[in-house]
């Protein structure tokens, strides 16, 4: 039976869920494939650290260096995150004729195009199924499931650690802050949630999943990103009440041979299938021009469902490397030359929500709408509840659809206005 010799550069969380895995299905994965998966070497700063699985401690080492220049080793796993080392570390594995299996959206979003040259010079596989949606295969099913077809459209949940402080606020109540400690209390949020919370690790898997269904080079900068910590409980309730859900969304959309790249929350009719989505679970949405609708569902994180993905690669190229046949799927499908036309956001056209907090007499709804129409923005419905004889009141209007740089001007001036208390809280409605 052949035997290959794997090396894993990272032994956390999804390092040892890896081994964990392995260990637990290795005569499931020999039954499938005729193949042997070997750990030869592990390579982690903390070799000390208990990780709840027997490991020999002489394949353990501290230096990633042992795994990169031994010529036995065939697969190399980046599981450390971030861009350096982990950027090094993963070129000259591939430099030095090794396939790579990598869970690092941050570094595949920002140095992507340079990694994947890199590969295709030296004719070595990198796969990256578990850096978008961890357990659910979204990144195979676009590279292989749906090949035949072109994708126009794409929208998801993303990113669990914001979909679960959403469903709290949207279920139970919760303020932003409140929703958010328990996601911390829980072990669904960071110390720092910065990147969940403002949509940048929203953005980072967006970059990866536009990049593989137009076949283009992402950058950052090509995103619109908007986070979800300005949002109030009394936005996810009125929003119910008309007949829709405000998730943090991914969409990357193609209109009129235009891109759009956007990651913000919205506001989805309570009858779609994301609406239904809670808590940290993912689901990506797609529509093809052959299959039609499409949906992928499940947990976009932790442990096992992470390391799910990184086995499932590794098989992935033991079968390449058993029939000598790497880049069999080329890591990405586009020429570096190839640019794209993307639509600024202020080209933006949809249906959107505001709030405005107003003083609560006579004459002040016209003075609103009025700005409005000079900004081409029709009201589709209005609801004002809570009357006061002082302080400030809830004017909630869903508008028609209309042009983001329209609103952007219309709301500079409703704020404007002596009655207006807060800022208008705006969110787009996504059809």
């Amino acid at each position: 039976m052949e035997v290959v010799n794997i090396g894993i550069i990272g032994f956390g969380t999804v390092g040892s869920g890896v081994v964990k895995l392995l260990k637990k299905n290795a005569s499931l994965i020999k039954k499938r494939t005729g193949m042997e998966i070997k750990i030869k070497k592990i390579a982690d700063l903390d070799t000390e650290r208990d990780r709840d699985i027997k490991v020999d401690r002489k394949i353990i080492t501290e230096y990633a260096e042992e795994i990169i220049h031994d010529v036995h080793i065939q697969i190399v796993v980046e599981l450390i995150g971030g861009i350096h080392p982990a950027k090094d570390y993963i070129i000259e594995s591939l430099k030095r004729g090794k396939a790579v299996v990598t869970a690092n959206k941050a570094l595949l979003a920002e140095a992507g195009e340079e990694i994947f040259r890199v590969a295709v010079e030296n004719n070595q596989d990198i796969y990256f199924e578990a850096s978008v949606c961890g357990g659910v295969p979204v990144i195979k099913t676009i590279r292989e499931g749906t090949i035949a077809n072109r994708i126009r459209y794409l929208s998801g949940i993303i990113n669990g650690t914001a979909n679960y402080i959403l469903s709290k606020m949207d279920g139970e109540g919760l303020t932003f802050k409140d929703a958010l400690e328990d996601a911390q209390k829980r072990g669904f949020a960071e110390a720092d949630p910065a990147l969940d919370i403002e949509g940048i690790d929203s953005a980072h898997k967006l970059i990866i999943l536009g990049s593989l269904i137009f076949g283009i080079p992402l950058k950052l900068n090509d995103v619109y990103v908007e986070g979800i910590s300005s949002l109030s409980p009394l936005d996810l309730r009125f929003a119910q009440e008309f007949g829709y859900t405000v998730k943090l969304l991914a969409v990357a959309k193609e209109v009129s041979r235009k891109l759009q790249f956007r990651v913000h929350p919205a506001l989805i009719n309570r009858n779609h299938p994301l609406a239904s989505v809670k808590e940290v679970y993912n689901a990506v949405y797609m529509e093809g021009d052959a299959i039609g609708k499409l949906l992928l569902y499940g947990k976009g994180a932790g442990q096992m469902p992470t390391a799910s993905a990184v086995v499932t690669d590794i098989v992935d190229i033991m079968r390449n490397l058993r029939f000598k046949m790497p880049q069999r799927i080329p890591p990405i499908t586009y020429s570096a030359k190839k640019r794209c036309d993307i639509t600024p956001m202020d080209s933006l056209r949809c249906a959107f929500y505001l709030r405005i907090m107003a003083v609560d007499k006579p004459g002040v709804l016209a003075q609103i709408s009025r700005i409005l129409g000079e900004h081409n923005i029709s009201i589709a419905s209005v609801v004002q509840k809570d009357r006061r004889k002082h302080g400030a009141v809830p004017i909630v209007m869903m508008t028609h659809e209309a042009v983001e740089k329209d609103t952007t001007s219309a709301i500079r001036k409703i704020d404007n206005l002596s009655v207006v208390r807060e800022k208008t809280v705006r969110i787009r409605v996504e059809e």
